[in-house]
């Protein structure tokens, strides 16, 4: 029978659906599993396609998230899912803040240029009068 050697700390790998499941990076492992195989999880920028791909601590996780994407380097393995605090722990947030959003003030955000959009009550009038309407009902 082999007998399992086990590898240094810094060496232990992990599969990589088990992993975002732990980190908590994924609700799931098989939804992890699903966004690996969809190609949306590249390790040290290459695209990775396989759950079972071993992760070790320092590779650079990228990741297609719903809403966002994230950067993540790979600090430990997993033990288990525990809350967000011990999960926190496994990785280090790299993802590049969002560029500043252009700010508007309400005036800015209620004002649109002329001829966009629907009409207002006053350009309606106006159009009308240019097709000759009076607006009123004439009987």
């Amino acid at each position: 029978m082999a007998q399992h050697e086990e590898q240094p700390a810094g060496q232990a790998r992990q599969r990589i659906d088990k992993w975002l499941f732990f980190a908590r990076l994924r609700k799931s492992r098989s939804l992890a599993a699903k966004s690996v195989e969809a190609g949306d999880v590249s390790v040290n920028g290459i695209k990775v396609r396989q759950p079972s791909h071993a992760l070790r601590p320092g590779d650079v996780v990228a990741l297609s998230l719903d809403r966002h994407d994230m950067i993540v380097k790979v600090l430990l393995p997993g033990e288990r899912r525990g809350p967000y605090e011990e999960a926190r722990h496994l990785y280090s947030d790299m993802t590049p803040p969002p560029p500043p959003r252009e700010e508007r003030s309400l005036y800015d955000q209620a004002t649109r240029e002329r001829g966009a959009g629907r009409p207002t009550k006053r350009e309606r009038r106006e159009t009308d009068r240019l097709h000759g309407f009076s607006g009123k009902d004439e009987d």
